[in-house]
């Protein structure tokens, strides 16, 4: 019950710190590449820079492709309630080990979180990857059957494979040989769905791999040393850390027992990030989500922990002291956090708009073939249009000759609507000859020679 009012309202909070939503490039992949299984077609990955395909985002494309339009929506809802869960489940957890003044502060600067904000109205597949490793996390502190565990944790695990790491762990710890189907059901769907409609098992890991190389990405165990903790502070920003590392010390002084759940799954956490980035897979902040929100929990003991101690207990007065510390330095940096805030929803908004016009261009192609400047437009137009996505060019790699031509209309275009900042085909491919203007708006111009 609790968990239809708290999911619905870390939503709805969310929305009315940003006010827009819509899909990512990745996303709008699987919505195609879902398309294509439901239709019997194989996906095309022979793309430039085609993101890695995920089993359940897979899935859900294929159940809202028949949607058309309504099925984009409803994934961004999707991604809001998703958020909400992400805000719940830290809440919940906060509550059980520390008390829910703990679990509320906890929720609060989870959901308030730049990074977290940014990736969950996007789309991006880390925010419910997040929320099923925490749901699962909570079902185990909660006594639940270790069943019911490995399953939040298989579902997580054909979002993220680190979730695989957390099964595996488990399932050693439950010391049942009963479980181990459970805990190798994730890896297993995975490769034989990239081997249904990739023809690889491994495709997902040789993919991401060559991707990272393309992108310029960091990757490798030498740079976690000093990317782990930039990252966590880019997350969780300073009233966080200090959160963090006051109630992690209170707790480990006083609660150990209590400590002991949150501090493994944090081990495990960062352990199945280093084996990631051992095996050449990018270093990258949305990773480090999960770490982020437990280490959030940690920070609502850090201001509220003290409420869970006897009320003799000698340290009980101080640990509120501190707590009341931690509140101040946070109120500090609140309008600075506003300030971030406001900034995120200004270009998520910027974003959204420029996707709306790209939508309203689309609809005034005249002929075929279509080019864009880069791939970066070419998952959203194909949505639109029903151009399969392999018969959109790159003006990077191709110049045309004949059809449609999309370009930005301003600078403004071609510095928000990027893939990614070491993206190597910038929107900024020159208008091919013997092309004329056609349409415009605020953010793109078609030309055409049909």
């Amino acid at each position: 019950m609790r968990a239809a009012i708290g999911i619905p309202l870390g939503a709805v909070l969310a929305y009315a710190l940003i006010g827009t939503g819509f899909l990512n490039y990745d996303t709008a992949y699987s919505l195609l590449w879902g398309g294509d299984v439901l239709d019997g077609r194989r996906p095309d990955f022979d793309l430039p820079l085609a993101p890695t395909p995920h089993p359940l985002a897979t899935l859900l494309g294929m159940l809202l492709t028949p949607f058309g339009d309504v099925g984009q929506t409803i994934w961004v809802l999707v991604a809001f309630l998703s958020l909400g869960a992400l805000a719940w489940t830290t809440y919940e957890l906060g509550a059980h080990w520390f008390g829910p003044a703990a679990g509320i502060v906890a929720a609060l600067l989870i959901i308030t979180r730049v990074p977290v904000l940014s990736f969950g109205v996007r789309a991006y597949f880390d925010i419910p990857y997040v929320a099923l490793v925490l749901g699962a996390i909570l079902a185990e502190a909660r006594g639940k059957d270790p069943r019911t565990v490995l399953l939040l944790l298989g579902l997580a695990g054909l979002l993220r494979p680190e979730a695989w790491g957390f099964a595996i762990v488990y399932a050693a710890y439950q010391r049942d040989l009963k479980l181990i189907p459970y805990a190798a059901a994730a890896p297993v769907i995975w490769m034989a769905h990239d081997w249904a409609i990739a023809g690889n098992p491994l495709h997902s890991l040789l993919d991401t791999q060559d991707n990272a190389q393309d992108l310029q990405r960091i990757t490798g165990l030498d740079d976690v040393p000093l990317t782990v903790p930039r990252r966590l502070g880019e997350i969780l920003r300073e009233p966080g850390l200090l959160g963090a590392a006051a109630g992690g010390l209170l707790v480990l002084a006083f609660m150990r027992r209590r400590a002991a759940l949150p501090i493994a799954a944090g081990f495990v956490s960062i352990g199945a990030f280093c084996v990631l980035a051992g095996a050449g897979l990018p270093i990258l902040g949305r990773y480090l989500l999960l770490p982020a929100a437990l280490l959030a929990v940690f920070a609502g003991a850090g201001v509220f922990g003290w409420r869970a101690l006897p009320a003799d207990h000698p340290w009980r007065t101080r640990w509120a002291v501190i707590g009341a510390v931690v509140i101040a330095v946070a109120l500090g940096f609140t309008p600075s956090q506003i300030n971030r805030i406001q900034s995120l929803r200004s270009a998520m908004h910027t974003q959204n708009d420029i996707l709306a016009d790209l939508h309203a261009i689309s609809d005034e192609l005249g002929c075929e073939p279509v080019t864009v400047p880069n791939h970066r437009p070419v998952p959203h137009i194909a949505l639109w249009t029903g151009i399969p996505p392999g018969e959109i060019v790159s003006a990077q790699l191709e110049q045309p000759t004949t059809g449609s031509y999309i370009d930005p209309a301003s600078e403004r275009v071609e510095r928000n609507f990027t893939l990614d900042p070491r993206d190597p085909k910038r929107l900024t491919a020159a208008v091919p000859r013997n092309f004329d203007e056609t349409a415009r708006n605020a953010s793109w111009v078609l030309y055409a020679a049909c």
